[in-house]
């Protein structure tokens, strides 16, 4: 047992930033991971001109961030249309794969002084008071011989993904009933017509996204509300590829690298990111869609957020009022975001509405370049 102020559950954007920003300040802070770093993520591998932005602002610049791909805009196209929609000059998205991101930011938060371990399977939370009274006083975890240990915090952070076993452990979030997505990718060579842009091909009942990754190498993640067709994530990801005319020849000769992943349902509900002693970052304070391609900086910011309402808490000694404070914290930083991407969800779930603004792009493509240019954090 280590003596610590804050344990912060999962080492992603969301959890590496907290433990980042705690440590800088002195908090004695111990970030667990449950899984070996660096490890595969299936992800779209892009970083948003918002994220990019986010993390200077933390001084975190080089690195894998040097030699990442730069995307200078995004080609969304529908069954009517095609537009392309550029950032402003002096905003990049970056693409780079999510492996050699994270731990790039593990890295920083150890540096900064944080203590951390992988391979630390959080179990739950460690209760504290009666009922009514009760709050989170650390966590039950398990290291790799099996054993059940404890480890006392003032406060918690779990970002430890959509499927948040502090979050679940809390009732503090749930996978809703509609929509049920499923997402499925893999990385490629030899597709044609990839440029310097991030893409997304929305379609009735699914969309598609390339992302250039350096080398040759595209992703390519399918998501999906209905059942698709194919035995292995590899043959559901050919199946929608060669049904479609926008890709079907640009992708007729990809080979696949490494291990075609599947992950979901995607979406997650969380009515408030915290209860007393437990904060939520990133995944685990929901999880809306990942088209917007915003996934990781909404991460960084919530991060960023937890771990400002913790260094509060405990400069006050007012423990209970964290998540509170989180709780408005996020409301006013990243609530217009949230809604504006829960109304894209519904928006590409309905197929009489993406016939009304496929029409209207044609119309007005300006418009649909606005909103992928606040998709991106870009405006």
């Amino acid at each position: 047992m280590i003596g610590v102020d804050v344990v912060v559950a999962g080492a992603g954007p969301a959890g590496s930033v907290a433990a980042l920003v705690l440590a800088r300040a002195g908090v004695r802070v111990w970030l667990v991971e449950r899984e070996t770093i660096p490890r595969p993520k299936l992800c779209g591998d892009t970083i948003n001109p918002g994220a990019v932005a986010s993390l200077r602002e933390l001084g975190l610049v080089g690195g894998p961030l040097e030699t990442a791909e730069r995307l200078h805009g995004m080609l969304v196209t529908s069954p009517r249309v095609a537009v392309r929609a550029t950032y402003p000059r002096s905003r990049v998205a970056l693409a780079l794969s999510r492996a050699s991101f994270d731990f790039w930011l593990t890295d920083a938060a150890v540096a900064a002084g944080a203590q951390f371990d992988c391979e630390v399977r959080v179990r739950g939370p460690l209760w504290r008071g009666t009922a009514g009274q009760a709050a989170v006083a650390g966590v039950e975890f398990m290291r790799g011989d099996g054993r059940l240990s404890v480890q006392p915090a003032a406060l918690t952070i779990a970002a430890d993904g959509r499927r948040s076993v502090l979050a679940r452990a809390a009732g503090l979030s749930r996978h809703p009933r509609a929509p049920r997505r499923w997402a499925f990718g893999m990385y490629v060579t030899d597709v044609d017509g990839m440029t310097a842009m991030g893409e997304m091909h929305v379609r009735p009942g699914h969309y598609v996204g390339l992302a250039p990754v350096g080398g040759g190498v595209t992703n390519i993640c399918v998501v999906t509300g209905r059942r698709p067709e194919g035995r292995t994530v590899e043959d559901v990801i050919r199946r929608v590829l060669m049904s479609d005319r926008r890709l079907r020849d640009r992708t007729a000769a990809s080979r696949s690298v490494g291990r075609p992943r599947a992950l979901g349902p995607l979406a997650v509900d969380c009515e408030t990111p915290g209860v007393p002693g437990l904060l939520l970052a990133g995944d685990a304070a929901g999880f809306v869609d990942p088209m917007t391609g915003d996934g990781v900086h909404i991460a960084i910011r919530g991060g960023l957020l937890a771990a400002t309402a913790a260094l509060e808490a405990l400069e006050s000694g007012n423990l209970a009022g964290a998540a509170p404070a989180l709780s408005a914290r996020r409301a006013a930083t990243l609530g217009s975001k949230l809604r504006f991407n829960r109304w894209l969800r519904r928006l590409v779930g309905s197929a009489a509405a993406m016939e009304v603004t496929g029409l209207g792009a044609r119309v007005a493509p300006g418009l649909l370049r606005r909103l992928v240019r606040y998709a991106g954090d870009a405006a």
